[in-house]
């Protein structure tokens, strides 16, 4: 820095940027990913290609590591429920967490499903119907973004918890009551499934219709409020209050210093004119 650029930085009270700012405030930035919440959702997005290696192994039948299978499932879903009450409880949401969260939760119940029907324990129709409702949602969720966020229902919550203990079920191996029972519970998650699935659909019509209109509303607010309106009066617009008198304001000096007489105002010479 030369003698003149430091003397006008010391009297403008600026204060030098070191060198190497912008390297910090990114690193600075960097740090704020490594908290508790983001590293249990990327510990559940490891899990995924564990969990499905464990499931296949030895064929997919084998019933020691379908239970490690399970223990890698049941620790997804318990990293599932933590990382949001964290990241709500201790103001820990961040950018990453909003988009790998709903990512890893895909993954993990996706994965399980599609092994699940590959091996045959599970109708591909279940799948299906599973796949599609959660695929749905998640784009309806970005087609109304922009005019609300569709909160988290009780039923939504009763519907994921139906879903991780129906897959937990049906990835142990699993015989006689049990197999029965697993069947009924997956049955119960189905409905719950398809039910708040229309739910949201009903929520998402109605919050993007709203929002529309609001947006619509604020629009016209904003172009009267810009705008000089004008009502006609007798096929004649009459301008707006206080526009007269500005007029005579001006025209009344001027005529004055030209030795004529005082014009009454706009409306008056035109009236003279005739």
């Amino acid at each position: 820095m030369t003698g003149a650029q430091a003397s006008a930085a010391e009297g403008s009270g600026a204060t030098p940027t070191p060198r190497g700012g912008k390297l910090g405030a990114a690193a600075v930035n960097q740090a704020g990913l490594w908290n508790i919440a983001n590293i249990l959702t990327m510990v559940r997005l490891l899990l995924v290609p564990g969990f499905v290696v464990l499931l296949l192994h030895d064929g997919g039948y084998d019933p020691v590591w379908r239970a490690f299978a399970w223990a890698a499932f049941a620790v997804a879903m318990i990293t599932d429920v933590f990382d949001g009450h964290l990241a709500r409880t201790y103001n820990l949401v961040t950018d990453f967490g909003k988009i790998a969260d709903p990512i890893a939760d895909k993954a993990i119940m996706g994965a399980a499903l599609i092994c699940l029907s590959s091996l045959g324990d599970l109708p591909w129709w279940i799948t299906g119907v599973i796949l599609f409702r959660e695929l749905g949602i998640t784009l309806m969720r970005f087609w109304v973004i922009r005019h609300s966020v569709i909160p988290a229902s009780r039923g939504g919550k009763m519907k994921t918890l139906a879903q991780g203990i129906a897959v937990g079920m049906y990835v142990l191996a699993l015989t006689g009551p049990l197999a029965t029972l697993r069947f009924w519970v997956m049955m119960a998650a189905v409905v719950l499934t398809v039910v708040t699935g229309l739910d949201y659909v009903r929520q998402a019509v109605v919050l993007r219709r709203r929002g529309l209109a609001e947006k619509r509303a604020a629009a016209l607010e904003a172009v009267a409020a810009a705008a000089d309106v004008k009502e006609p009066v007798n096929g004649q617009c009459v301008a707006t209050p206080g526009a007269d008198e500005g007029v005579e304001a001006v025209v009344e000096p001027v005529a004055g210093a030209r030795g004529a007489e005082p014009v009454a105002g706009a409306r008056g010479s035109s009236e003279a004119e005739r």
